[in-house]
């Protein structure tokens, strides 16, 4: 009778001293930078867990759990603002992107100036913060939803700008050669070749920039660009942690809301 066949598992790799060694290299690395980076800015853990800290966060956050809902139609209301400012500096940041886009892309226009020209445009956009944007133009045209929609509009171009070249770089260049190739003009390349293999994702992008731009206009009401963070930020000067916690809940579900059918048409576009 034939003996069963004993299985043999294969021997372990033994792990290089050099990556042992690369390892605990990074580790302490890491380590180092997170205990460079809590004694930099100076964290008073003492306060933190003082008496004090204690108290004020056992008075505040049972409040903010309970909602004033007397508050609820004016919350709506200013939230109404919020979305309005995102939808209108989003389309605006949707259209402008657009040449800065085609700009970028390097199949597009075969120029290392207007390549380099048009990506360092959206760079230095990106650089600046919705928040910092929105400081000048309350500073230049006083508090008003329309210095927030402006803010969002100009943050929203870098991001989308650079998203567009992308997607313009990816398109099937055959197309394009066989319209060109056909007697096709440059208009006509562009309306039957390249935007109908680039309007889908276009307007993916968009619709999840839109996400980002109602979170980010429920901030700029704290500078006074309008919408509900202006709420917040009366309630949060007067105490009123009660208007806080209904103004946050109507954040949440809005933007959860927002979420799912952003997610939802950006599956059925792309």
């Amino acid at each position: 009778m034939a003996q069963p066949e004993t299985l043999v598992l294969p021997p372990k790799k033994k792990r290089s001293t050099k990556k042992v060694v690369r390892n605990w290299i990074i580790a302490v690395l890491l380590l180092a930078m997170y205990v460079w980076t809590f004694s930099d800015i100076g964290i008073n853990w003492s306060q933190i867990f003082s008496e004090r800290t204690l108290n004020n966060m056992t008075r505040v956050v049972p409040q903010l759990f309970s909602p004033e809902w007397a508050v609820a139609p004016d919350a709506m209301r200013l939230m109404g603002e919020t979305l309005a400012m995102a939808y209108t500096g989003t389309l605006m940041a949707a259209l402008l992107a657009v040449p800065f886009g085609f700009f970028a892309a390097k199949n597009m226009f075969n120029s290392r100036l207007i390549n380099t020209s048009a990506k360092w445009s959206l760079d230095a956009i990106r650089a600046f913060p919705e928040i910092m944007l929105a400081l000048i133009f309350v500073a230049a045209i006083g508090p008003s939803p329309f210095a927030g929609v402006l803010a969002i509009a100009v943050g929203s171009i870098g991001m989308l700008g650079k998203l567009y070249s992308e997607v313009i770089e990816s398109i099937d260049m055959q197309v394009v050669d066989s319209l060109e190739a056909n007697g096709a003009n440059k208009i006509q390349i562009l309306f039957y070749g390249i935007i109908p293999q680039v309007i889908p994702e276009f307007l993916s992008y968009a619709i999840y920039r839109y996400e980002i731009d109602v979170r980010s206009s429920t901030i700029l009401g704290l500078i006074g660009a309008g919408g509900i963070g202006m709420m917040i930020q009366i309630s949060t000067m007067n105490r009123n942690w009660d208007e806080v916690g209904m103004a946050l809940l109507i954040i949440i579900i809005v933007v959860t809301v927002i979420d799912y059918f952003s997610s939802y048409l950006r599956k059925r576009i792309v």
